[in-house]
């Protein structure tokens, strides 16, 4: 799935697709590198970014994009990344067919039956509050974090299968970096192959996020590199969720990505054929 942000204040991208015309390069341009999603925002969840952002402005955004994009690409798959029903049903009308909502249907009371009614395939992210409560919300012991993802991602499941979502419609995300703090985001990574026993398809975006470049600032003298500059910290991530046997990755820098796959996948294989059980 390949991150496309058409938002002024994303924290990696922000104002670099914002024009139409460079959006739709790059969502040709991820696409010809391999993306089988398109995953597009016109709203920013960063905690410094504008919070009171009109459905009305998010769907100038992003309709026009979605519109060109699939006159380019009929038979691209694309994803609305929105916690809005109103967005939504509107995406959906312009072609798109999953709807990926970072609040796993907590924000918009809306949003569920919307989603049943639409038909579309569904992601519900965990977050832990919102981006502006994050940086004050109490710390999470390391062995609290899968407990607290797993339980509440079941809730919000339950919520969509009885608005009337079917089952094979839903995918998990366990939300890396919405509302963990730094090195709370390792032990969700460590037991991430836990998750698989909810019984849903499961996504993960590690994409250039704060606790990566945390992790490696120690190699750059104390500095943590800007988000572009975390693409190796990115690809050693995304492959530990392949590697968990996450179905789904959610990336900025679409071909390294891919080739990290291709690598994931063939050790995976070969350790299922061999009988290995510590690789799911």
């Amino acid at each position: 799935m390949g991150v496309l942000n058409v938002t002024p204040d994303s924290f990696s991208d922000g104002g670099r697709f914002l024009s139409p015309t460079k959006a739709v390069a790059q969502a040709l341009h991820m696409l010809d590198d391999g993306a089988e999603i398109l995953d597009i925002g016109g709203e920013s969840t960063h905690p410094r970014s504008q919070r009171d952002l009109s459905a009305l402005e998010e769907q100038q955004r992003v309709l026009a994009v979605i519109a060109a994009i699939l006159r380019e690409r009929p038979r691209a798959i694309l994803s609305i990344d929105t916690y809005k029903a109103e967005t939504a049903r509107m995406a959906v009308s312009e072609g798109v067919e999953i709807v990926n909502d970072v609040s796993g249907l907590q924000w918009d009371p809306e949003m569920a039956a919307a989603c049943a009614e639409l038909e579309c395939g569904v992601v519900l992210m965990h977050t832990r509050g919102r981006p502006e409560e994050w940086k004050q919300q109490p710390r999470l012991a390391p062995d609290a974090v899968l407990p607290l993802v797993r339980d509440e991602l079941r809730a919000h499941a339950e919520v969509a299968l009885q608005a009337g979502v079917a089952r094979e419609r839903i995918a998990l995300d366990p939300g890396f970096g919405f509302g963990k703090l730094l090195a709370e985001n390792y032990p969700l990574l460590a037991q991430l192959g836990e998750l698989h026993a909810l019984g849903f398809p499961l996504l993960v975006g590690t994409s250039r996020k704060s606790f990566l470049g945390k992790a490696i600032a120690m190699l750059n003298h104390g500095i943590e590199p800007a988000p572009e500059d975390r693409l190796y910290a990115t690809i050693a991530s995304t492959t530990a969720a392949i590697l968990a046997g996450v179905q789904m990755v959610r990336v900025h820098d679409v071909r390294p990505a891919l080739e990290a796959a291709a690598i994931a996948d063939e050790v995976l294989a070969h350790a299922q054929r061999a009988g290995d059980v510590s690789l799911p």
